[in-house]
C-alpha cells in the first residue's frame, strides 16, 4: 500500500518555460555503454530532497542496490534520499526498483527504466540487472542543479523509456598485480570506476616471476620471501586472505565477480624462489626484478607439484564465489610440450574437483581441454578455433587491440608497444565479433582488458593507461556492432570529462577527442 500511495503523489507542476538546462531529451543523453533503445519524452523528473527510494522488499539485493544508489546520490549531491522507508508528508518523487520476470530480454542483466515527471521506474529480472540501470540513471543526474523550477535544489533527469541488455555476458577488466602490487585501495577504486561502465568481472593476475601476492597459509614463504619483490626492486606486498575477501565482497557489492589468476607452469619463478623443490628448469632459483619472460617452470612431473597446487587452489577457491580459476598457462617457453600438456590437463582435473571452471591464455588449446574450460585469447586465433571446436568458450583479449599496458602512441608517458600502439579511437573500432575468422558467435563468452603492469606502480599511472580506452571496451561489451559509431561515441566519451575530474582520475587526454568542448 505504501508503493501505490507514493506512486499517486503528482509533482508540484512546474513554471510554463522551455526547459534549457539540463537538457531533456533523453536521446541526447551521453550513455555509456550506449542502450539498445531509447525512447524521449522530453520532459524531466526533478531529483531533489523530496523524493525517496523504493526497492523490492522481498528481494534483499534490490534493496541493497537502492541503498547503493542512495549513497553514490548522498556522496555526490549531498541529498539523503531515504530508502524502504514510510513516506514522509512532503515527499513527491519517487525512484521505484522493481523485480519483474516479465522484460523483453532473456539476459539476467537485462533492465528498463521509464522516467516520468514524478517517478522513475527501473524493472530488473535480477539485482545485477537493477544494479546495471542505476548505472545508467547515475549518469544521468546533471552536473549542476536547476534552481528555477523548485525552492530547493532540483537535478533534471531527462524522461523517457530505456530498454538494455548486454551483448556478452562477459565483460571483463584485468589488473596485473604481480609485476607491481597495487593496494587494497588502489584496487577498489578501479573497480569502482569499472562498475560504473557495467563491467562484471574483475581478473586479478595474482602470480609471477616477480611476485606471488596472495596469502596461502599451508606454504606461508609464498608470501614470506615471493612477495617482497617487484619489477625494478620495489619492496613489493600482498594481500592477506582477509583483504582478498574485502576486495571479492566489495567487487560483490557492485555486482562484479573476481577471477583470481595463479599462472603457471611458466611465470613461476616467484613461486620456485620461495619453495625451490618445485622448479622445473634444473637451475637454481633467484628473485627476479626484471621483465624478461618465459624462463621458469614448475617441475611437471612432480607430485609435490600437484599437491602444492591442489593446496594452494583449495585456499584460493575457498575465498572466491565466482565459478571460475584462471591458471595462467601463457610463455611457458622452457616447459616441453608434452609436459606443458600433462601439466595442463592435471591441473584442470585440481580446479574441477574445487568446483571450478578453469580458464587459462590460449595455449592451454594444446591439450585435451575439457568443454567447460575457457580459452582466453591474446595471440594465437589458431589456438581460439581449436578451443572452440573442443567446446569450450573463447574470451577475447587481442594484444594488437584490447591491452591496455600498450602506449597510446611514441609519446606515451607510460606502457609498452610490442604488440602495437593503440590509440583511443583504434581502441573503440574494432569488433569482437568478427575479430577471429571463423570463430563462431556461439563460442565467444565475452571480451576482456588486461592491463600488464611492467611500466606502472601506483594508481595514476594504472589510470593513464586504463583510461579512457576502458570505457571504450565497456561499449564493445555491452553494445551491439550496429549501433556503435566512433564520431558518436567520442563526443559522448567528452562527457565523461566531469565524473573522471570528480574522481581525480589521471586520464590520458587524448586529442582526439575534444574535452575542452562538453
Amino acid at each position: 500500500m505504501v508503493v501505490i500511495g507514493v506512486l499517486g503523489i503528482t509533482a508540484c507542476t512546474p513554471p510554463k518555460q522551455k526547459i534549457t538546462y539540463p537538457p531533456t531529451d533523453l536521446s541526447r543523453a551521453a550513455l555509456i555503454p550506449k542502450p539498445l533503445k531509447v525512447v524521449p519524452t522530453h520532459s524531466a523528473f526533478g531529483l531533489d530532497s523530496k523524493t525517496m527510494i523504493y526497492a523490492t522488499p522481498t528481494d534483499k539485493g534490490f534493496e541493497q542496490v537502492g541503498q547503493f544508489l542512495a549513497e553514490k546520490i548522498r556522496s555526490r549531491l549531498a541529498l539523503d534520499i531515504p530508502v524502504n522507508t514510510t513516506p514522509a508528508a512532503d515527499i513527491e518523487r519517487i525512484i521505484y526498483i522493481h523485480q519483474t520476470d516479465s522484460l523483453p530480454d532473456d539476459s539476467p542483466e537485462a533492465y528498463q527504466l521509464y522516467i516520468k515527471n514524478d517517478s522513475i521506474l527501473l524493472n530488473a529480472k535480477t539485482a545485477a540487472g537493477a544494479f546495471r540501470g542505476i548505472q545508467t540513471l547515475r549518469q544521468l543526474i546533471p552536473e549542476q542543479s536547476n534552481d528555477t523550477l523548485a525552492p530547493q535544489p532540483m537535478w533534471l533527469i531527462p524522461s523517457g523509456k530505456i530498454n538494455d541488455a548486454p551483448n556478452f555476458e562477459y565483460r571483463g577488466a584485468m589488473l596485473d598485480v604481480a609485476r607491481h602490487f597495487f593496494t587494497v585501495e588502489e584496487v577498489k577504486k578501479y573497480i569502482d570506476i569499472l562498475a560504473y561502465y557495467k563491467y562484471n568481472t574483475f581478473h586479478m593476475h595474482l602470480t609471477d616471476d616477480q611476485g606471488w601476492r596472495l596469502e596461502i597459509k599451508s606454504w606461508p614463504k609464498l608470501t614470506e620471501v615471493g612477495a617482497q619483490t617487484e619489477v625494478g626492486g620495489g619492496p613489493g606486498g600482498f594481500y592477506t586472505q582477509e583483504e582478498f575477501k574485502e576486495l571479492v565482497a566489495y567487487a560483490a557489492e557492485r555486482h562484479m565477480q573476481i577471477i583470481p589468476e595463479v599462472d603457471m607452469p611458466g611465470h613461476t619463478n616467484a613461486a620456485c624462489f620461495s619453495y625451490p623443490i618445485l622448479n622445473g628448469t634444473g637451475k637454481q632459483v633467484k628473485n627476479y626484478t626484471g621483465t624478461r619472460v618465459g624462463f621458469s617452470t614448475f617441475a611437471t612431473r612432480k607430485d609435490t607439484v600437484y599437491a602444492f597446487l591442489d593446496d594452494v587452489i583449495r585456499e584460493i577457491t575457498a575465498l572466491s564465489p565466482g565459478p571460475f580459476f584462471h591458471i595462467g598457462g601463457d610463455e611457458s617457453h622452457v616447459t616441453k610440450k608434452q609436459n606443458y600438456i600433462y601439466f595442463v590437463e592435471k591441473v584442470e582435473e585440481i580446479v574441477q574437483r574445487h568446483g571450478k571452471r578453469m580458464i587459462g591464455w590460449n595455449e592451454i588449446a594444446q591439450a585435451n581441454i575439457d568443454s567447460s574450460t575457457v580459452a582466453q585469447l591474446w595471440n594465437e586465433p589458431h589456438n581460439a578455433l581449436k578451443a572452440a571446436a573442443k567446446g569450450s568458450k573463447v574470451i577475447l583479449s587481442p594484444a594488437k587491440k584490447a591491452y591496455l599496458d600498450m602506449q597510446y602512441d611514441s609519446l606515451s608517458k607510460h606502457g609498452l608497444h610490442w604488440a602495437a600502439y593503440i590509440p583511443v579511437d583504434d581502441a573503440y573500432n574494432w569488433d569482437p565479433e568478427t575479430y577471429v575468422e571463423g570463430l563462431p558467435r556461439k563460442s565467444i563468452l565475452g571480451l576482456e582488458a588486461p592491463l600488464w603492469s611492467e611500466t606502472i606502480s601506483n594508481s595514476a599511472e594504472l589510470e593513464y593507461l586504463a583510461f579512457p580506452r576502458a570505457i571504450g571496451y565497456a561499449e564493445l561489451g555491452w553494445t551491439p556492432s550496429e549501433q556503435r559509431d566512433w564520431e558518436d561515441y567520442k563526443g559522448r566519451l567528452a562527457q565523461q570529462l566531469a565524473y573522471l575530474e570528480r574522481l581525480n582520475v589521471n586520464f590520458y587526454r587524448t586529442k582526439l577527442v575534444d574535452w575542452e568542448g562538453q
